[in-house]
């Protein structure tokens, strides 16, 4: 790394910042970057050159609409239970397991790539906020500007090192503009060294932004002193959680529990409050999106300011091309409760049929999960059903079930694509929202003692989503919990049906260390005919696909209705690769090691306990 950075560092950071006096950015110009070369000091007293350098740095340290930019070997921080992304990708199913393993080769967060782009190597996103921490101040411009500037790029650089310590446990600490002469040469930092620079960063963004309140239409996605402070309890949550802490040392979760009441405080004070319907958080944008803390804009008419999000979640039928990321797992399907909270098979009043398993359950998962001859309104028809068995026409075979969360309405099927960097959906990527700040709450006060103030919190989430309170004393599914453990297993499962599909799990699963205990096997569902084609002869699809007065007989048919729907449908299927084994993740993949790139190439940079030439304890 040190040696890479003394030939390409400097040109590379600052070839991004000089560019015309611009007095402001318009929102559509947020994440769009000129680079028009060349280095000169007095950059850092126009406005207009930093706003532009910094615009830079949201573009390549906010996260992106999943899969739209995937590094290389970036499946490992995608892979997870939650989804089939790993039947695609190989280094996610290394990551679990499943096929393969991983080396010391395999983790590319940093280390083999030299360049400045998103996703190619964090310590140019760091490269480039130290420039700007470093020489603002020495630069004319005004104080309260200078402040507003800074405050951002000091939370910039946090999220950066907190995603490297995610990975990695320790890294490299490096806070000053690296010159030839004056190279980082101390290596791997522990933990709690690194933990400490990203609050001092975060403290110093809380400081700095405060009455920076940029809500306005323009300025929507910037970092202000809220955002600032549910990163900073988010951090605290971490370095109290299993990974960093697994001797449980309950004054982190003290200090945690603190900043964490302060954040949700800020944010009922600032008037968050979660979305009235579940289906309208990734669908409604803007001001008007109460629940949207720290997002990432898009544009659907701006030039290379969109997604192909739309497309992978549409059918085929609907303009889409499914993708994997999207199709859920048995184990997804099976995480969410019944109407009443309680967990799958545990309800009286709400009983589980295992083929006609949508019903009865928590309305998330209507909302979410799109199955064979379920309601999914797309292209402007709000009435419309989506049939998932195989053969059926104008779909793809295999899709048993679909995720519907991120997709629009009333966006036409010839509209779904994102092409020559325009088109596509538009829709704005939530980063952060309310009811992550709501769990990370509960989590704390649930491992300080508080159990009461913990299931407040989840019972909000859940009567927002729609669950019913349930007979007697069951509290929409929270009355059996009764001690920590217990919570604990709750909120991790609440976690994974609330956030469906926003690429959480794979983190919330390491951050719990439950990532080593994963059992069984990666399975999907697969919808099949009672009578399916043989032939020339149709049979049932024949039936249910004959039209008559212009109304395809299928259309006609109760699915809800067991009999009726065992006429023409066979309970599912589960689909497993026979090439994969079971889950099965090495404990000591909690903290993953730098490419040996990176290790040969630095100063003082040792592999991670656990992987090859391993002497690097991160919690030491």
């Amino acid at each position: 790394m040190i040696k890479q950075i003394k030939n390409n560092i400097t040109k590379s950071v600052l070839a991004l910042v000089l560019a015309a006096c611009l007095p402001s950015c318009k929102q559509d110009e947020f994440f769009d970057i000129r680079d028009t070369g060349g280095i000169d000091a007095a950059i850092w007293s126009t406005e207009g050159a930093v706003q532009l350098q910094l615009n830079r740095v949201y573009d390549v340290v906010i996260p992106q609409f999943p899969y739209q930019l995937i590094p290389d070997r970036g499946g490992v921080h995608l892979a997870s239970d939650e989804n089939y992304y790993p039947d695609r990708d190989e280094w996610a199913r290394a990551a679990l397991g499943l096929q393969g393993a991983l080396g010391n080769n395999d983790v590319r967060l940093t280390g083999n790539t030299y360049n400045g782009n998103a996703g190619s190597n964090k310590y140019f996103d760091i490269a480039r906020c130290n420039e700007a921490i470093t020489n603002i101040p020495l630069g004319t411009l005004p104080q309260a500007t200078q402040r507003t500037f800074l405050g951002q790029y000091y939370a910039l650089r946090a999220m950066t090192y907190f995603e490297l310590v995610k990975v990695y446990g320790g890294v490299p600490l490096i806070t000053q503009p690296q010159r030839p002469e004056s190279l980082y040469l101390d290596g791997r930092k522990s933990a709690k060294e690194c933990f400490d620079l990203i609050l001092s960063d975060l403290n110093n963004a809380i400081t700095m932004l405060e009455g920076f309140n940029p809500d306005d239409g323009t300025g929507r996605g910037r970092i202000t002193k809220l955002i600032a402070s549910c990163l900073k309890a988010k951090v605290l949550l971490y370095w109290a959680s299993p990974q960093f802490n697994p001797a449980n040392d309950v004054a982190r979760w003290q200090t945690a529990l603190q900043a964490n009441k302060e954040a949700y405080d800020l944010c009922i004070a600032g008037g968050k409050k979660l979305m009235a319907n579940y289906g309208d958080i990734f669908r409604v944008e803007g001001t008007t999106n109460t629940e949207a803390i720290l997002v990432r804009t898009y544009s659907s008419t701006v030039e290379r300011r969109g997604h192909d999000g739309e497309n992978r979640m549409r059918p085929a039928s609907e303009g889409g091309s499914p993708y994997q990321g999207y199709t859920p797992t048995k184990k997804m399907l099976d995480a969410y409760p019944m109407l009443d909270g309680s967990i799958r098979g545990t309800s009286t009043q709400f009983p589980y049929d295992d083929v006609m398993f949508w019903q009865n359950r928590d309305p998330r998962f209507e909302a979410t999960i799109a199955y064979n001859g379920s309601i999914w309104p797309l292209s402007g028809n709000a009435n419309r059903k989506q049939w998932t068995y195989n053969t059926a026409l104008g779909e793809s075979n295999g899709n048993g079930v679909y995720c519907k969360r991120f997709t629009t309405p009333g966006l036409a099927a010839g509209n779904v694509r994102y092409t020559n960097n325009i088109g596509g959906s538009g829709m704005d990527w939530i980063e952060l929202r309310l009811a992550e700040v709501m769990l990370n709450y509960a989590d704390c006060m649930n491992e300080t003692g508080n159990i009461t103030g913990a299931k407040d919190m989840v019972r909000q989430i859940r009567i927002r989503a729609g669950i019913v309170q349930g007979n007697g004393s069951n509290d929409y599914g929270l009355g059996v919990v009764t001690g920590i453990n217990q919570m604990r297993t709750l909120l991790l499962n609440e976690r994974m049906v609330e956030f469906a599909f926003e690429n959480k799990r794979n983190a919330d699963l390491r951050r719990t260390r439950q990532m080593h205990l994963l059992t069984g096997n990666m399975t999907k569902i697969e919808i099949n005919l009672v009578n399916p084609p043989v032939g020339n002869d149709l049979r049932d699809k024949g039936v249910l696909e004959a039209v008559t007065n212009g109304v395809m007989f299928r259309e006609t048919l109760n699915i809800n209705d067991k009999a009726t729907y065992l006429r023409y449908f066979r309970p599912y299927v589960l689909i497993t690769n026979n090439q994969y084994s079971a889950y099965s993740v090495p404990e000591f993949h909690y903290f993953y090691t730098f490419h040996n790139d990176f290790v040969n190439n630095g100063a003082n940079i040792v592999p991670t306990i656990g992987w090859a030439g391993g002497t690097f304890d991160p919690l030491q």
